[in-house]
């Protein structure tokens, strides 16, 4: 992991919060709507936001700036230094070799150092004046073409360091990697020299470890840098001369090998006219010729191999030249200095022509051009929204002088309110959606020049439009109040002068302004204009009055001062002619109030009349008394026929100081229609709310349920009877009765139509429908019977009575069997094995009838005609599942227990459960588990694919334990995995993953062997149990530095799960998974299993800890008899 200086951390930080300072910025300009209801803040004012985020930017570099001006002064008096130690310390691996005496001397490269030497000797900005070299190659040839570099590790030149980099035949040192680009992380180096004798020109097996580790060092800097050969020679007349000129090619930037090899023959030439030179003044200097001839000869070969090695391939290194140097012993006087020399002046100038190239994304590019783009967007983006903006400026302005010229005809002030109008509609708009993205751009003043513009509408709209609409009006409403009071003129006059009212009252009250009104009835409140056409009045005059009351209520200081007398004595007028309405809501409470101070509130007593219903079912709700069939008959018809007599609802706000909902002429039919269908609704709903609000008292003992059964039974003393009927006559409130004629006639149509089918006859027989039949239409209708229901053909109230009868004479005989526990476990095992019996019937029979009733109706019918009958029999259910739970601890639990209680998988132990032993609880077909649940819990519980689940419609009202649910779903999943042939067997399939530094892994199962040493990876089938007498597994694993180790061994069937149990296991998907064992080293063994149904094998993990349920339903202690 790339490691960033503390400066470098602070920059990044503060880039990113500017760059977020712009982004809030932009969403509160451009979006100030949306964002102020997102988050409560704004709008803003777009200078305000642009002045802040100048501020915060400023403030963020500033802090920025000075935290890093912090470090670096901390950093002098050792705080840094102490700090970069520590980083290079978590990165440094730990080894276990103890130094010695030559460790204790060997020199370390410090990237502070050579950091800290550039920034005193060439400025803050030295990395972009320093050439940084990496010198690479055996230490002792290094030292024969740089002496002393080895020892110092960095030496300086003139504007260029070299730094020594290691051997290149050898890893990539990542510690000393990663300080090179902390020393420089844009470009860590701008050239590398590789060093070498050419006397020992590298093998094939070198040249492609030279290739391969200079390879990865590219990659863990993410920087390519060209690459120069330098040579040295041990020739014999090889003058060791640091001034003498630089010997050596260049290729450029397109180098080849066939370029090299004509460089060299060119240079071979060169040298040799230039060693003739030399040889001439000094007979004894012919290093130069003897390397004009090896390079003629032997060399050439050589270095066309050399060259063809590094230059070729997927891996090629940027070869930009070689040179040629006598081997140099001599190191300078001065440390971390290195001699300037031709040869290594004609690298850097070689240097300074090439760059290396950025491997992998580069980011920061990236980022400049995405920063220079969006600058110069913004930067276009101000110049557009400038020339708009002020464009839009200067026409307002225009707009704006000739609106206010007021030495224009009348019809060109019309047209130039019109148009100073449009614009303020424009600027509208754009506030309220948002202005044109190519307006913004910090410069919008849409909103300054709409405040300018209003005081000038305002004032022109007051002399032009208001007050010359509101003198006609005025002069109208006189001109109505003058009329003779019966005259025919007022009458007709009528409508029309409520709507000159009403578009006078909407100039003086703002709130009730109405555009479209306006602009509708502009021509009304004024026909004509004098000295304007009448064409263009009747274009101009609905614009110009319906832009005025759109903006009305936002600018109440616009309205008009009302005449109050004129406007009350024209509504005392209006009011004779057409009345008023009557206000509906508080009439219907009035006359509710008047009525029900004289009828009583109507409790369960009153509804049971001398029966007690007190220990079978109660509620605390009443009825109102004004809701019942007495006191409509009574008073409360008369009432509403008093009420529909009286006077209507005043009509609307215009002709009263009330604000009420307007509406048309109703007459008093109607108005007597909705009043009476309010109260038959709020009728319904009070007995509704009543009724579901009773409870059934729950019996405590099967002979308390039967004396329940018993009281309700009785139609002389049963209190459910007494209500039922009382329910059918107050249902039947506001019914009318049958005439006469209509009798006769379906009688005569009865005795002549001898084909009439059955549904009409039934019609005939439901009586005349009244206003609450929607309510208790359902209740009439089961008293009266319903056809098509039931054993006995029909779904009536007496037939549920006698099924009532029926139930309690059953129970009955269980109380007075001579062993009433077993008679009741023989019904209730009945019913558990799905075996339908006259008491099940019975019940559901009572949920048909509750089902009836519809949803209105649903907690009445739950309660008196389900419950009943379903917690009398929960009575006789609940013994007898006691004695189920008892059968099943006996037959199941208990052996369960026996057999693997105390062994693994269900407990961490050495003894392992017996397989074919629990092959015989878990079988799906024929196990011991499945059996008993089909034999006696066949009508409660049945399978859905492997899973057992509940039904519902069979459950009898008891509930069965969850964790029995639970533990016989996960033991039916586990029996379809392993158990699906009867006997275990599980297939899957393993695939050996190959991981660092593990040479081999060796896995038996069973006999069944996995061998893996890093070869092609593939699936390879398993069976557990394997078909063996010495069943186990073992895991063995070699690493690269020592032998096969064993990893664990279990002998047993079980071997392989508790091997199982000590990996990781990570799913992968559906079918797979990966396993991992760490070992003792921390190597980590690697396998991948597939398996053909389910978790295979990892699902028997599960079985661990786990316990089998000792109940099957959930019922209290002692309640395993009858009493």
């Amino acid at each position: 992991m790339a490691k960033v200086k503390v400066k470098t951390l602070i920059g990044s930080v503060v880039t990113v919060a500017f760059f977020l300072t712009v982004i809030v910025a932009f969403l509160f300009y451009a979006f100030p709507e949306n964002v102020a209801s997102a988050t409560g803040f704004g709008p803003y004012d777009g200078q305000r936001i642009l002045t802040f985020c100048a501020i915060l930017v400023a403030t963020l570099f500033l802090l920025g700036w000075l935290t890093e001006k912090a470090f670096d002064f901390a950093g002098k008096s050792g705080l840094y230094f102490q700090w970069g130690q520590k980083k290079a310390e978590s990165i440094t691996p730990v080894t276990n070799t103890i130094p010695g005496e030559e460790d204790d001397d060997e020199p370390v490269f410090s990237e502070d150092a050579v950091s800290e030497h550039l920034r005193f000797r060439y400025g803050r900005r030295w990395q972009r004046k320093v050439r940084l070299l990496l010198v690479m190659g055996d230490p002792d040839v290094v030292r024969k073409a740089a002496p002393g570099l080895c020892h110092d590790l960095w030496q300086e030149g003139d504007g260029y360091v070299l730094i020594y980099g290691g051997d290149a035949q050898s890893l990539p040192d990542e510690i000393f990697l990663s300080k090179l680009k902390r020393l420089r992380s844009g470009q860590p180096v701008d050239g590398i020299i590789q060093v070498m004798s050419i006397s020992a020109l590298p093998t094939d097996g070198e040249r492609d470890a030279l290739l391969r580790y200079r390879q990865k060092a590219d990659h863990q800097l993410g920087w390519q840098a060209p690459v120069w050969l330098w040579l040295t020679d041990n020739a014999t007349g090889a003058r060791q001369d640091a001034k003498a000129a630089a010997t050596g090619v260049i290729f450029g930037p397109e180098g080849t090998v066939k370029g090299a090899d004509e460089a060299f023959s060119a240079l071979a030439l060169h040298l040799q006219k230039a060693g003739m030179a030399k040889i001439l003044n000094d007979p004894a200097d012919f290093g130069l010729l003897q390397l004009s001839l090896r390079l003629q000869q032997e060399l050439k070969a050589s270095l066309a191999v050399l060259l063809s090695g590094l230059m070729q391939g997927t891996a090629a290194w940027r070869l930009r030249g070689v040179m040629f140097s006598p081997e140099l012993t001599v190191a300078g006087a001065v440390p971390n200095t290195c001699p300037d020399t031709p040869a290594w002046k004609a690298i850097i100038d070689d240097c300074d022509a090439v760059s290396g190239r950025k491997l992998g994304f580069n980011w920061l590019k990236m980022l400049r051009l995405i920063l220079l783009s969006l600058i110069v967007l913004w930067g276009a983006g101000t110049l557009l929204s400038l020339l708009v903006n002020r464009t839009q400026i200067y026409q307002a302005q225009e707009t704006a002088r000739q609106a206010a010229d007021t030495t224009k005809p009348l019809a060109e002030r019309l047209r130039s309110q019109l148009v100073l109008q449009q614009a303020i509609a424009r600027l509208q708009h754009r506030e309220a959606t948002g202005a044109p993205w190519y307006t913004r751009f910090g410069l919008n003043q849409d909103s300054d020049t709409l405040a300018a513009l209003w005081p000038l509408y305002a004032k022109n709209n007051a002399q032009l439009m208001r007050d010359a609409t509101a003198d006609s009006l005025r002069q109208q409403l006189n001109a109505f109040v003058q009329l003779p009071p019966a005259s025919d003129a007022r009458t007709q006059g009528t409508q029309h002068t409520y709507d000159i009212l009403k578009s006078y009252l909407m100039l003086a009250r703002p709130d009730k302004a109405d555009a479209g009104w306006l602009a509708k009835n502009a021509l009304k409140a004024l026909p004509k204009r004098r000295n304007v056409p009448d064409g263009i009045w009747q274009n101009l005059a609905p614009k110009l009055l319906g832009f005025y009351a759109q903006n009305l209520p936002a600018h109440p200081e616009w309205k008009i001062k009302p005449d109050d007398e004129l406007i009350s004595t024209v509504r005392q007028i209006l009011l004779k002619q057409i009345g008023q309405r009557n206000a509906e809501s508080g009439l219907y409470q009035e006359m509710l109030k008047r009525v029900a101070s004289n009828w009583p509130d109507l409790t369960l007593a009153d509804m049971t009349s001398d029966t007690d219903a007190s220990t079978v079912f109660s509620t605390d709700e009443v009825v109102p008394g004004m809701f019942t069939r007495q006191a409509w008959e009574e008073q409360v018809q008369d009432a509403i026929n008093e009420v529909v007599r009286t006077r209507r609802d005043e009509i609307d706000w215009v002709l009263t100081d009330k604000t009420h909902q307007t509406g048309s002429d109703i007459s008093p039919e109607a108005l007597k229609t909705r009043l009476t269908e309010r109260y038959f609704t709020d009728f319904g709903n009070a007995w509704l709310n009543m009724l579901n609000s009773i409870q059934w008292h729950e019996p405590t003992s099967l002979s308390e349920a039967i004396a329940q059964l018993s009281l309700i039974g009785d139609v002389r003393q049963s209190p459910l009877v007494a209500l039922m009927n009382t329910l059918n006559y107050q249902g039947k409130t506001g019914q009318k009765g049958e005439a006469l004629a209509d009798s006769i006639v379906d009688s005569a149509k009865k005795l002549l139509d001898k084909n009439k089918n059955s549904r009409q006859f039934i019609e005939q027989a439901q009586g005349h429908e009244g206003p609450l039949d929607g309510v208790f239409g359902p209740l009439t209708g089961l008293m009266e019977g319903k056809e098509g229901a039931g054993s006995n053909g029909n779904l009536s109230f007496r037939s549920w009575l006698a099924r009532v009868t029926q139930m309690r004479l059953k129970l009955q005989q269980v109380t007075s069997a001579p062993d009433p526990q077993a008679m009741s476990q023989m019904l209730a095992r009945a019913v558990f094995q799905g075996k339908a019996i006259d008491l099940t019937d019975t019940r559901d029979y009572g949920s048909l009838v509750a089902a009836s009733l519809g949803q209105e109706w649903s907690g009445f019918g739950q309660s008196l005609f389900v419950q009943p009958l379903d917690l009398a029999w929960r009575q006789v259910l609940v013994p007898a599942a006691g004695s189920l739970n008892a059968r099943w601890q006996t037959t199941i639990v208990d052996q369960w227990n026996k057999a693997f209680a105390g062994r693994y998988p269900f407990k961490a132990t050495g003894s392992d459960a017996s397989l074919p032993l629990l092959a015989q609880f878990l079988r799906s077909d024929s196990g011991r588990i499945t059996t008993f649940l089909k034999t006696h819990l066949g009508g409660l519980l049945h399978q859905e694919g492997s899973r057992w689940v509940v039904d519902p419609s069979a459950s009898q009202g008891m509930v069965v334990s969850p964790d029995f649910l639970r533990a016989i779903n996960q033991l039916a999943e586990l029996s379809d995995i392993v158990f699906s042939q009867g006997d275990a067997g599980v297939h899957f399939e393993l695939m050996a993953r190959p991981s660092r530094d593990v040479a081999r892994v060796q896995l038996t199962l069973d006999e069944q062997n996995l061998d893996y040493f890093n070869q092609m990876e593939s699936w390879q089938s398993f069976t557990w149990p394997g078909n063996t007498y010495y069943p186990g597994v073992s895991l063995s694993w070699r690493s690269v530095s020592s032998g096969m180790q064993l990893y664990a061994s279990h002998q047993g069937n079980w071997g392989f799960i508790r091997l199982l149990d000590e990996a990781l296991i990570t799913p992968l998907d559906a079918s797979r998974t990966q396993l991992v064992w760490i070992t003792a080293d921390g190597n980590p063994l690697k396998f991948v299993m597939r398996s053909e149904l389910g978790d295979g094998p990892l699902a028997l993990l599960k079985l661990q800890g786990f316990t089998l349920p000792t109940a099957i339903f959930n019922v209290a202690a002692g309640t395993e008899g009858v009493e």
